[in-house]
C-alpha cells in the first residue's frame, strides 16, 4: 500500500478537490480559520486523503497482468512486479476499503461548511463509492479492455467518449463535487463543477493519449508507447496528433468557461486545466 501510495504522482484530484473547497468556503470560516492551514482545509483534507487512495488502488489494478501489464509506474517498478500479483490486488483493495474508512473517520463535522454538515458527508461518500464502481472506474475500465485490439473504424470519438468520462473524469469529478460539497455549495453550483470537471478528466486522458507516443518512458515515469504496442483506441489514433491537441485545448477552454461567474476565488481550478495539458508526464 505504502509503496505505492507514496510513490509520487501529480495529486491532481486531492489538489482539485482542496481548490474546489476552497472556491466556495464562506468568508467567515476562511478568516477564522487563517492562521494555518491545518485548520483552514480541516474539514476537506481527509476526503482528499481519500481521494488519492481510491485513485492509487485504481493504478494498481491497472497495471496487473490481466489487466494492463505494465511494469513501469511514477517512475518504479509496478507493485505487482515488486510485491507479486497476489499482494498487489490486496494492496489494492486495502487501499479502497482505507479510503472510505478515512473519510468517515476523520472529517470532522462541525468544520464542514453550509447547513445539514453531517448529510454533505454522506453525499461526498455516496459520490466517492458510486465514482468506483460499474458508473465509474470499473466500468470504463471494462470498456476500455473491450475496445483493444478493435480496429480503428470499429471504435467511435463517442466511444473513447464514454470510457473516460468513466475512467478517467470520473474521480476528477467527485473530487471537484467533494470540495464544493464541504465547503458549503449549493447543488446548482455543484454540478457546475462537476462539468468542469468532467471536461478536464476528458482533456487529461486526450493529453495523456499524445505523451504516450511523443514522450520517453523516463519523462512520463511509465512505459511510453504502450497504447500502439496492444493497438489500443486512443484520441491520436482517431483524430491524429494534431486532431488530438486541438480537442484538448476546445475541452480546456470548455472547461473554465464552466467556472466564469467567478473570479479569482477559481483561479486555483484554472490552473489546474492550464497544466493538465501542458504537463509533461
Amino acid at each position: 500500500m505504502y509503496y505505492s501510495l507514496l510513490a509520487g504522482g501529480k495529486r491532481i484530484r486531492p489538489v482539485a478537490c482542496l481548490l474546489s473547497y476552497d472556491m466556495f468556503k464562506t468568508k467567515q470560516d476562511r478568516k477564522q480559520e487563517e492562521d494555518s492551514l491545518e485548520e483552514r482545509y480541516k474539514a476537506v483534507m481527509p476526503t482528499a486523503v481519500s481521494l488519492e487512495m481510491i485513485h492509487t488502488m485504481s493504478l494498481i489494478h491497472d497495471d496487473l497482468p490481466s489487466m494492463d501489464d505494465d511494469d513501469l509506474r511514477r517512475g518504479k517498478p509496478t507493485c505487482h512486479v515488486v510485491y507479486g500479483e497476489d499482494v498487489a490486488i490486496l494492496a489494492g483493495d486495502s487501499l479502497l476499503s482505507s479510503a472510505f474508512e478515512y473519510a468517515i473517520k476523520y472529517t470532522p463535522i462541525p468544520s464542514i461548511s453550509g447547513e445539514n454538515k453531517a448529510e454533505r458527508l454522506l453525499d461526498v461518500v455516496g459520490r466517492l463509492g458510486a465514482s468506483v464502481g460499474n458508473i465509474g472506474l470499473a466500468g470504463g475500465q471494462v470498456m476500455d479492455l473491450e475496445c483493444e485490439g478493435k480496429p480503428s473504424e470499429e471504435v467511435t470519438i463517442e466511444d473513447l467518449r464514454w470510457i473516460h468520462l468513466h475512467k478517467t473524469a470520473a474521480l476528477l469529478k467527485v473530487a471537484c463535487a467533494s470540495g464544493a460539497i464541504l465547503g458549503g455549495a449549493s447543488e446548482s453550483d455543484v454540478a457546475k463543477v462537476e462539468t468542469f470537471a468532467e471536461k478536464i478528466g476528458l482533456a487529461f486522458q486526450v493529453a495523456d493519449d499524445i505523451l504516450d507516443c511523443t514522450a520517453s518512458s523516463e519523462e512520463l515515469g511509465k512505459t511510453a508507447g504502450k497504447d500502439e504496442m496492444v493497438d489500443k483506441a486512443t484520441y491520436v489514433r482517431l483524430l491524429g496528433l494534431e486532431g488530438a491537441k486541438a480537442e484538448a485545448q476546445r475541452l480546456t477552454d470548455e472547461a473554465k468557461e464552466c467556472l466564469s461567474e467567478w473570479g479569482e476565488e477559481a483561479d486555483g481550478l484554472r490552473a489546474i486545466a492550464d497544466f493538465i495539458i501542458s504537463r509533461s508526464n
